[in-house]
């Protein structure tokens, strides 16, 4: 997730941070954060692939000097989209982003693009390094916030969700966390100098603020899962203390402007009343509905990642909704399935990574997509008895997954059917529940003989491409 403008306008005052001397503690690590930030190294290459053993050394030096500082971490990593997918719009606006970026790399031009295996090769460094990490079934945040909270230790993280959660050991930005300039401090060891942010300090300096107010200026001023837009009539008509200009700096004096005018209330549910009197009646209950279940995003998580961390067992309510087969779920906390998989199964939708390449030619994934047939009809249960049926009866029954990916210099939808598989994978004696008994070696000498037999299913090309 993250807070449209919130990291400017804290940065750019500043007093909102402490200084913070990291040693003996535990430390609860934002995943993706910290790929992304130890793969954007000032002398990295983005055109040709990217440099894994760069990388990989670079994620070892990290968690090399926390050892050295007595730091224990614990990372957290984002799983799937989530059964709501709610994120969708926000997904495919980053993927055009990163198609653009992927085509001016290709052509030459600077850059930075997250190369293709970065996050594999994050997760077996992290275990080879012996480094405690879960991955979680759909967003991390709220299950970061809920684990540090359950230890009163500080969150690394570079997302600005993590300004708006009551966090009891505060907040450390990984652009403050200086890893690479360890400090000595005699007898008591080394330490990384950082610095801290306080959801405390920060709601004393606007009124003072409630602490409950904090999740509704977020989605309010716009995150990952609700626009401007629908707020826009609301900041049209209301006077917002200290104004909100337009132009340069208009973003965050409106930021500071809204902080204060929702000083007035107590009560999430007394401010949004008020925000509601400014709206037409016939967009009242609508707008009430996607704040209040927008607020809930910063709310506690019902997963216990603690008991993950002692014990090994991860659940969690929203994947037993979804019905996510239990060693589904085991197998994606612990990092052997990939979120596409998970998208795949309670989605059937799922986005194939840009990369730098030719954009005149296919994209690269088309190599593999009898692979992701054969994935999409284990995961969705496809039989052989469909394909002896006629093509408008196979078009009907067959499930379809589809892909966002790359058309040439455009990100399209594609719609892909599952693979018919043997009976064997698809019959009653194993469901997706009990897949893992089925005896290893005959798993293998069907699939084998299923992509090397004449089939029609191994040479279908996808459907054709819609926006």
């Amino acid at each position: 997730m993250g807070v449209q403008g919130l990291t400017g306008f804290v940065e750019e005052r500043g007093v909102f941070f402490t200084d913070l001397r990291v040693r003996d503690t535990k430390l609860v690590i934002d995943g993706s954060s910290l790929y992304h930030h130890l793969c954007f190294a000032p002398d990295a290459d983005f055109r040709r692939g990217g440099d894994y053993g760069a990388f990989a050394a670079a994620v070892r030096d990290f968690f090399g000097v926390l050892r050295a500082c007595g730091v224990a971490p614990f990372v957290v990593l984002d799983g799937g989209r989530g059964a709501e997918d709610r994120k969708l719009a926000t997904l495919r606006g980053r993927a055009a982003e990163q198609l653009r970026a992927a085509h001016g790399l290709s052509r030459g031009a600077g850059g930075c693009l997250v190369p293709l295996l970065t996050r594999e090769a994050f997760v077996q460094t992290l275990g080879r390094l012996g480094v405690p990490f879960v991955q979680c079934f759909a967003e991390a945040d709220r299950e970061i916030a809920g684990l540090a909270n359950c230890w009163g230790c500080p969150v690394l993280s570079l997302d600005s969700d993590f300004f708006v959660f009551d966090l009891a050991g505060g907040y450390c930005p990984l652009s403050h966390f200086q890893w690479q300039s360890v400090r000595a401090a005699g007898p008591q060891g080394c330490y990384v100098p950082a610095r801290c942010f306080s959801a405390d300090g920060f709601c004393r300096h606007f009124g003072p603020l409630s602490k409950a107010l904090l999740p509704l200026f977020a989605v309010m001023n716009g995150n990952d899962f609700i626009g401007l837009e629908a707020l826009e009539a609301f900041f049209s008509k209301v006077r917002l203390p200290r104004g909100c200009a337009a132009g340069r700096g208009g973003k965050h004096l409106r930021l500071q402007g809204l902080l204060n005018w929702l000083a007035q209330f107590e009560e999430p549910a007394e401010a949004v009343d008020n925000v509601l009197k400014y709206l037409k009646k016939h967009q009242r209950e609508e707008i009430r509905e996607l704040l209040c279940t927008s607020m809930e995003d910063y709310a506690p998580s019902d997963v216990n990642l603690e008991d993950f961390f002692q014990n090994g067992c991860y659940e969690c309510e929203a994947a037993r909704k979804a019905d996510v087969p239990q060693w589904v779920l085991d197998a994606l906390a612990k990092g052997m399935l990939a979120p596409f998989v998970i998208n795949a199964l309670i989605l059937r939708s799922t986005f194939l990574r840009v990369q730098v390449e030719n954009m005149q030619r296919p994209s690269a994934h088309s190599t593999t997509l009898p692979i992701r047939q054969v994935i999409y009809g284990l995961l969705l249960r496809v039989s052989h008895a469909t394909e002896d049926a006629s093509p408008s009866k196979q078009t009907n029954e067959m499930p379809v997954v589809y892909e966002f990916d790359r058309c040439q210099k455009t990100l399209k939808k594609t719609f892909v059917q599952a693979a018919s598989l043997p009976s064997d994978f698809c019959d009653d004696r194993f469901p997706l529940d009990k897949l893992m008994e089925v005896n290893g070696c005959h798993n293998r000498s069907q699939l084998t003989q299923h992509f090397t037999s004449d089939t029609k299913i191994v040479a279908t090309q996808p459907l054709p491409c819609s926006h």
